[in-house]
C-alpha cells in the first residue's frame, strides 16, 4: 500500500518550525565535510547494478540490525544474491522501528526514488525492482545522486600513503559537486598496531625518505601533508579513544621508535609517550598549514574478536567506549594554545555522557581570533540519531553558541546517506519550533531564521572556506 509516512512536514510539529524548514534550511546546498565515500567512484562516475550494491554493502548499521534480527551472515555479508540480500534487509525493516534505520530507510527511498510505500516483506519484491532499475541508470550515477541532494562539496578521507590520483582526475573533471580529502595518520600514530613497522616502510616509499629514526618519520609525514595541501587538502582528521598527552623528553621518543624499528615489545607507557609526541607533533604543523583538525573520540573498536577474525574491521563489531576525556584532552588543546599552534578543531563524541565535557571544553580555547574556532561536532556514529543529536543541540546551546555551530556531516561510506542532512535540518528546526510555540524563544523569524541558515551552510562554508 502507498503511504504519506514522509511527508512534507516530517518530523515538523508546529508552524514555526514548518516556517523555518521551508523558508531558512531546506533549499540550502549540502557541505559535508567528512565523509568516507569512495573517490574512484565519484571520479568514474559509477553507475551501480542494483539498489543492494549501494545501499546494503558495506553498511554497518543495517548488517547490526539484521544480525540481531537473526539474518544469517549469507544475506549480509556473505554469498547471498544481491536480491536476497535486499529482501532480508526488507524483511528487518520493519523491525527497526525507533532506531533511525527506519527513519533514514524511508527517507531516502523517498528522496532518491520518489518511493513513498513503506519497506517491508509485502512491498521488498516490488521496491527492489523499481529501485534497482532507477539505479542502473546513468540518472542515477554517483555524480548524479551527489547533485540530487544538491552536495555542493564533499570531504572523502584517505591515509597519507594515498596518491590521491582520483582526487586528481576530479579536479580537472566536470563534476558538479566539490570534492576534497582529509588526511588521516592514525597508522602512524598507532604504534602498537599489527604491521605497524610494514606501513612505516611503505610510508617512507611514497615519501621518499628512508625512515630509520623518529625525525624522519616527522619528515616524511610533513612531505605527505605539503602533498595533501598542494592537491586541495584543508583538514585532518583522527579517530582515536581518546586523546593521547603523556609527558614526554624528545630522546624518550627516538629510543622509543628505535626500538619499535628494532622489532622490540614496547610497554603501554611508551606507546602513550609516542602517540602524545607525534600527535602535538602533526597538530602543530597542521596549524602551520591552515588546516582544520578533526578529532572522533571515544569509540571501542572490534569487541568480537571471533567474527573480526573473519570479516575484518569496520563490519560492525564497535560501540561507545567509556574512556575518560576531559583531563588529557585539556592539556592537549592547552599545549598546542600555549604555543598558539593550535589550528581550527572539530571534536565529536562518541559517549553521550561526555557531552557536557566537550560542550564546556571548546569554550576553554575559543578565544575570538575566528568564530567558533573550536567546535564540539554534531552527533557522530551511535548519536546521528533524533535524540543523539538534539542531546548534542542542547548541550552546545546550553553551554556555548549554538549559533555557531557548523552542522552536519554524514561520516558515511554510502552514496545514498545524505538525507541525513535533512534530517538533521528537521530535527533543528523543529527543536526551535517547539521553543518558539511555548515561548521560550521570542517569534522573530528573522533573526532565528538567519541562525537556521547559518547552522545548515553558512558557517561550514566560512569555516572551511573550499
Amino acid at each position: 500500500m502507498s503511504t504519506n509516512f514522509i511527508h512534507d512536514n516530517f518530523l515538523l510539529e508546529n508552524k514555526f518550525a514548518e516556517e523555518l524548514y521551508h523558508n531558512y534550511s531546506k533549499n540550502h546546498p549540502i557541505i559535508d565535510y567528512h565523509n568516507h565515500l569512495n573517490p574512484q567512484f565519484i571520479a568514474e562516475d559509477k553507475i551501480f547494478d542494483n539498489i543492494t550494491n549501494v545501499w546494503i554493502n558495506g553498511d554497518h548499521y543495517k548488517w547490526r540490525a539484521m544480525r540481531t534480527l537473526g539474518i544469517n551472515e549469507q544475506f549480509i555479508t556473505g554469498n547471498g544474491s544481491d536480491k536476497d540480500k535486499f529482501l532480508n534487509w526488507a524483511k528487518t525493516v520493519p523491525y527497526t522501528m525507533r532506531n533511525p534505520l527506519y527513519h533514514w530507510t524511508h527517507l531516502e527511498l523517498a528522496r532518491y526514488f520518489d518511493i513513498t510505500e513503506l519497506l517491508n516483506e509485502k512491498s521488498a519484491e516490488r521496491i527492489y525492482e523499481q529501485a534497482s532499475a532507477k539505479i542502473n541508470s546513468q540518472e542515477y550515477s554517483t555524480r548524479n545522486l551527489l547533485s540530487k541532494v544538491n552536495a555542493e562539496l564533499v570531504c572523502t578521507t584517505e591515509d597519507p600513503v594515498d596518491t590521491l590520483e582520483w582526487h586528481q582526475k576530479l579536479a580537472g573533471s566536470d563534476c558538479k559537486t566539490k570534492v576534497s580529502t582529509a588526511f588521516r595518520p592514525d597508522k602512524a600514530i598507532l604504534i602498537l598496531n599489527d604491521g605497524y613497522n610494514e606501513y612505516i616502510d611503505t610510508l617512507g616509499q611514497v615519501a621518499g625518505i628512508s625512515i630509520e629514526t623518529y625525525s624522519d618519520l616527522c619528515s616524511a609525514l610533513r612531505n605527505r601533508i605539503e602533498y595533501f595541501t598542494k592537491n586541495g587538502s584543508k583538514l585532518s582528521d583522527h579517530g582515536l579513544d581518546q586523546i593521547y598527552f603523556e609527558s614526554y623528553t624528545e630522546s624518550e621518543i627516538n629510543a622509543i621508535f628505535k626500538k619499535k624499528r628494532e622489532k622490540t615489545v614496547l610497554s603501554n607507557e611508551e606507546a602513550l609517550k609516542f602517540q602524545s609526541a607525534i600527535l602535538v607533533y602533526l597538530c602543530e604543523t597542521y596549524h602551520e598549514f591552515g588546516w582544520v583538525q578533526q578529532f572522533h573520540l571515544g569509540a571501542l573498536r572490534n569487541n568480537n574478536a571471533r567474527m573480526h577474525s573473519i570479516l575484518g574491521p569496520d563490519t560492525g563489531w564497535d560501540s561507545i567506549g567509556d574512556y575518560p576525556q576531559a583531563q588529557k584532552l585539556s592539556g592537549f588543546l592547552n599545549s598546542l594554545d600555549s604555543k598558539d599552534r593550535l589550528t581550527k578543531t572539530i571534536i565529536y563524541n562518541l559517549n553521550p555522557a561526555d557531552n557536557e565535557v566537550m560542550a564546556t571544553m571548546i569554550g576553554n580555547f575559543n578565544d575570538g581570533s575566528v568564530r567558533g574556532k573550536v567546535q564540539f561536532g554534531s552527533g557522530w556514529w551511535f548519536l546521528d540519531q533524533k535524540d543523539g543529536m538534539t542531546k548534542q543541540l542542547n548541550a552546545l546551546s546550553n553551554m556555548s553558541l549554538i549559533s555557531c555551530f557548523i552542522g552536519m556531516l554524514t561520516d558515511s561510506r554510502s552514496f545514498l546517506s545524505f538525507p541525513r542532512h535533512e534530517y538533521f535540518r528537521r530535527i533543528l528546526c523543529n527543536l526551535l519550533g517547539d521553543e518558539i510555540k511555548r515561548g521560550e524563544l521570542p517569534n522573530d523569524m528573522e533573526w532565528i531564521g538567519k541562525m537556521v541558515s547559518d547552522i545548515s551552510y553558512n558557517n561550514a562554508k566560512e569555516y572551511f572556506k573550499f
